[in-house]
């Protein structure tokens, strides 16, 4: 299969929606008019409970999980295509075509693609995670510095410049589209999550 054509079809699977689909199949509000107005995984649970927030973590994991394994075990990709499908399944859930390019901030896409490129820099990663989340219980700065480690971890653990400039750019990506959660931290008027 051409790079160009599977770099396509990686944009469009990670443009799915997973949280407005699940919604919608289970007749809750849209969920872009409740809560924060994201469509991830926080702002489903928040506002459509449990089940539906966990669903969407793993619909939008799964949308990088996909198109990245496919792309890491065919062997006609070199390390540099594999690092570009992963950035564009990324950049689909961030700017989804079928939404007019407003989309969610990528945070459960980038632990799907980041479970295939290096697994353990996503088990590093995740205790960064929850570490923040159980010291301060914001979910936003636990995404956030999970998200400024795992370039250095995808570095430390695989050595590879090109996955490594994959994770800079995700993990950049990610930090500014938490940028209204930035303000809110530095205000104090960020939501915590309650467990």
């Amino acid at each position: 299969m051409s790079v160009i054509l599977f770099i396509i079809i990686a944009y469009l699977i990670g443009a799915i929606p997973c949280g407005i689909v699940l919604t919608r199949l289970f007749g809750k509000e849209d969920i872009r008019q409740a809560g924060s107005g994201n469509i991830g995984a926080t702002n489903v649970y928040r506002v459509a409970g449990r089940g539906l927030g966990i669903a969407t973590l793993i619909g939008d994991a799964l949308k990088g999980v996909l198109p990245t394994l496919f792309a890491a075990q065919a062997t006609s990709f070199s390390p540099a295509q594999i690092a570009l499908i992963a950035a564009a399944t990324f950049l689909g859930h961030l700017y989804p075509v079928y939404l007019g390019f407003k989309g969610g901030k990528g945070v459960a896409t980038a632990l799907g693609i980041f479970l295939v490129l290096s697994p353990k820099a996503v088990l590093v990663a995740f205790a960064v995670f929850a570490l923040v989340l159980w010291k301060w219980r914001y979910i936003s700065l636990g995404s956030i510095s999970a998200a400024a480690a795992i370039p250095w971890l995808v570095l430390l653990f695989e050595g590879s410049v090109w996955f490594f400039g994959a994770a800079l750019f995700i993990a950049a990506m990610v930090i500014v589209r938490h940028r209204a959660n930035i303000e809110r931290l530095r205000n104090g008027s960020e939501n915590k999550f309650n467990f």
